[in-house]
């Protein structure tokens, strides 16, 4: 096979190509030049490639300006590997130039000695794009919020002390009445919903400040956002949802709707993907959308769980020097990935599930963050499952299931452990029957 290799910059690209000799075997003919990275020079390029019976180009992932060189020479139909530029370091000692690395990378393509980051097909990058645009609208939505509330702290108002959400039906129309001219505690109070809790005295003296009309310009701007940008929220969960049907419909391993049940009766349409990982706890129809995205339905790329874990870096690594064997950090990872997994193992880690028993378990030995990756790891082993399956059905083992599969002898053993810690001898019995 006949490889290229790219140096990627922000403007221009040095491409290194090594062909095989017309006349010497088992020698190549190098050659070293400079693209700009602009959308004619690259098609240029692809033209040049295939003329020259190049099949596969190397690059390394820098920034993002590797996508230009990437997308248009995959839609000319070259194969393209990303590689993680940690992999692709020279050796010291030498000189460091964008030729050097470009031949250097041409080499490591041509040896085997690199392997392609996972990019996925067009389809789940548009999906991507969408939910990480959706995240991002919400981490704004919510610095606005925060906003809101410390132009209440400023103006003395405590609203927030007495409410749970401000932003609630209560919430909203008290601030609305303050920013209309409305300045009495006791006519403020009233407009709380019946669901409220606190009682009209503890609003009447929360709603009790300095609110000026220097407040109720900017609430008034700072609530506008919050409605503009709830709004660019609901649009993108409305696209992401119907890109999620689209690429289920083009997945092979997508379930089949045209089974039938007994006695020739139609059987209920199976669930989508996004609701089968909605079922895991912890995991809501968002977080769902996020992982999906960023996994992508086609499990084929990840032969085993284990394999998707390791590309999420959700496994420890093991570092081992003569008989001593310890355990490395787990690496970034996808940010995004993690992100919505880490914050699905919080709220699994409040449940009475498999799960929430899991966190509590290793969290009494282990601390609280490596619990969380634990759980965040083992709700990504689920997913591969579900999606490696398209029939497959998330069914809890129950939060007594270590209980019950526990080593009699190694319980036993570690009660008795812990009441002597305590100043106790216990002598066991055993019960007769």
């Amino acid at each position: 096979m006949t490889i290229a290799a790219i140096d990627v910059a922000k403007s221009s690209g040095m491409v290194c190509t090594r062909v095989p000799h017309e006349d010497k075997p088992d020698t190549r003919v190098q050659r070293v030049f400079n693209v700009t990275a602009t959308s004619s020079a690259v098609l240029e390029l692809g033209d040049h490639l295939r003329c020259q019976g190049i099949t596969r180009v190397v690059m390394e992932s820098t920034s993002t300006y590797w996508k230009i060189f990437f997308f248009i020479l995959e839609a000319q139909g070259i194969e393209c590997w990303l590689v993680n530029a940690r992999d692709v370091k020279n050796v010291p000692g030498r000189p460091k130039t964008d030729k050097l690395d470009a031949i250097w990378l041409a080499k490591l393509g041509e040896r085997g000695m690199v392997r392609p980051s996972f990019v996925p097909p067009r389809p789940v990058r548009q999906l991507r794009d969408l939910t990480r645009a959706r995240a991002v609208l919400v981490h704004e939505r919510t610095r606005h919020k925060q906003r809101v509330e410390k132009l209440l702290e400023d103006a003395q108002v405590k609203l927030s002390v007495v409410i749970s959400d401000i932003f609630g039906v209560s919430g909203r129309a008290m601030l609305e009445a303050m920013i209309a001219g409305e300045r009495s505690p006791k006519t403020l109070a009233d407009l709380a919903h019946g669901t409220i809790k606190a009682s009209k005295d503890s609003l009447v003296d929360a709603l009790t400040g300095q609110f000026e009309e220097h407040h109720a310009y900017l609430c008034k701007m700072l609530l506008e956002t919050i409605d503009h940008l709830s709004v660019q929220i609901h649009k993108l969960t409305v696209r992401i949802a119907t890109r999620l049907a689209e690429l289920e419909m083009t997945t092979d391993n997508s379930p089949d709707t045209d089974d039938d049940g007994p006695d020739g009766q139609t059987m209920l349409l199976p669930l989508t993907a996004t609701e089968r990982v909605d079922e895991i706890p912890g995991i809501g129809p968002a977080t769902a959308q996020m992982i999906l995205a960023e996994t992508g339905l086609d499990m084929s790329i990840f032969p085993t769980a284990g394999h998707l874990v390791s590309w999420a870096r959700l496994s420890p690594r093991t570092l081992q020097s003569g008989a001593k064997n310890t355990s490395g950090g787990i690496g970034k990872g996808n940010p995004w990935l993690r992100g919505a997994l880490g914050e699905a193992a919080i709220s699994a880690s409040r449940t009475d599930t498999f799960l929430g028993a899991r966190y509590r378990r290793i969290v009494k030995r282990r601390g609280h963050m490596k619990a969380l990756v634990a759980v965040a790891r083992s709700i990504l082993v689920i997913v591969w499952h579900l999606l490696n399956d398209p029939q497959a059905r998330f069914a809890d083992l129950g939060a007594d299931f270590h209980a019950k599969n526990l080593d009699p002898t190694r319980q036993t053993r570690e009660l008795a452990r812990k009441a002597k810690a305590l100043g106790y001898n216990l002598t066991l019995t055993p019960a007769t029957a």
